[in-house]
């Protein structure tokens, strides 16, 4: 089987680690595995993991964009895929109105993800254009069908994103050399009680309740220390400066860590007393939120969402009405002094569920059979 998976680029972000997932699982399972962006950080492991990566941005917001339409064409004819699965609205797009004018007898399956939730609008409803949409939680699938009645029912999958519970295994220990080296950089962390918030640095991720709330921890309990750990967003860049003014503002400066890009999350994890998630959206899935669950640390999370079904399924306690800054206080303090309730080991979320249904879909759709 030849797949092509398409996205806007490589950069970093839960639906580019789900992309190059699906593509080890591809490879592994003999396919052949291609994916189309406009590159990034991941294109190297992506071709270690042995996927070809296509260089060629149609994910830019762009009338010009749409000239791109007829070269896709002709590079699908020409390239015969069995599968081609969308993953972002305006690639989506171009990758539609090629496949559309193809023959239907020959052209690649169209599968498509709806990551997000989106606004809606026929701008996002491309997300449901494939011959079969797959949706990565609960929230999601009921997001499609109560805003996008045109997309049956029948032609929706559920499959929920994954983690390998291996990488992020229970009681999970940093090493001593990667602890001596946090502490170099981070010194002000050493003897803390640890607070992360992981993410970008956009509005939707609840920064500034995170800092609001923090201060009035803080006033209670100086050994408290805030990591708020993600890239700060190029498009973005006022917000992050927003978010740095209000740390002085709050005098905070010496409590709050602004980390930057890590790719060492299970360590930072491993020292974290506990995560948040306070995005004042729904998120479509939450998979800080399952990584850190996985390894023992507890969460703290706004009751909507996929972030609520991972919290209801593997710790309950964590979940609090969104904007309830007194239950988030309540919570927080109480799992910093470790009253509360065991989590519940992960064997709901996993990866290898997530790479399994998904490679069953594309050989569904294809009519191929054969291990996954």
């Amino acid at each position: 089987m030849k797949i092509l998976q398409v996205l806007p680029g490589l950069e970093s972000g839960g639906v580019e680690k789900g992309t190059l997932e699906i593509a080890s699982a591809a490879v592994s399972a003999g396919y052949q595995s291609f994916v189309l962006s406009a590159g990034g950080r991941m294109v190297q492991p992506l071709e270690q993991q042995g996927s070809t990566h296509i260089c060629w941005d149609i994910g830019k917001k762009s009338l010009l964009t749409l000239f791109e339409v007829r070269k896709i064409r002709k590079w699908l004819q020409a390239e015969k895929f069995d599968v081609v699965h969308v993953r972002s609205r305006m690639p989506a797009w171009i990758i539609w109105m090629a496949w559309n004018k193809m023959d239907p007898q020959t052209r690649p399956k169209l599968i498509s993800t709806v990551h997000g939730m989106h606004s809606v609008s026929k701008y996002s409803a491309i997300m449901t254009c494939g011959e079969q949409v797959i949706a990565v939680s609960e929230s999601i699938e009921q997001y499609i069908l109560d805003n996008y009645p045109n997309c049956s029912a029948d032609k929706i999958n559920l499959i929920y994103r994954g983690i390998e519970a291996e990488k992020f295994p229970a009681e999970y220990q940093a090493s001593a050399t990667w602890i001596n080296g946090w502490y170099a950089q981070f010194p002000q962390t050493k003897n803390k009680l640890v607070l992360t918030l992981p993410g970008r640095l956009t509005r939707l991720k609840g920064h500034l309740a995170f800092l609001e709330m923090f201060a009035e921890l803080q006033q209670q309990n100086t050994e408290v220390i805030a990591l708020i750990v993600g890239d700060e967003d190029p498009k973005r860049v006022q917000y992050a400066k927003e978010l740095r003014e209000r740390v002085e503002h709050l005098a905070l400066s010496e409590q709050v860590i602004f980390t930057g890009h890590r790719s060492d999350m299970r360590e930072i994890y491993s020292i974290s007393n506990i995560v948040f998630s306070l995005s004042s959206k729904p998120e479509s899935f939450g998979r800080t939120v399952l990584e850190a669950l996985s390894m023992g640390t507890p969460v703290v999370g706004y009751d909507h969402g996929g972030v609520s079904e991972i919290l209801r399924m593997l710790f309950p306690e964590g979940a609090v009405a969104v904007n309830n800054k007194n239950k988030l206080l309540e919570i927080t303090a109480r799992i910093l002094k470790k009253e509360h309730d065991k989590i519940i080991p992960n064997d709901s979320f996993l990866l290898s569920n997530m790479q399994t249904q998904t490679l069953a879909l594309y050989r569904k759709v294809t009519q191929l059979k054969g291990a996954a």
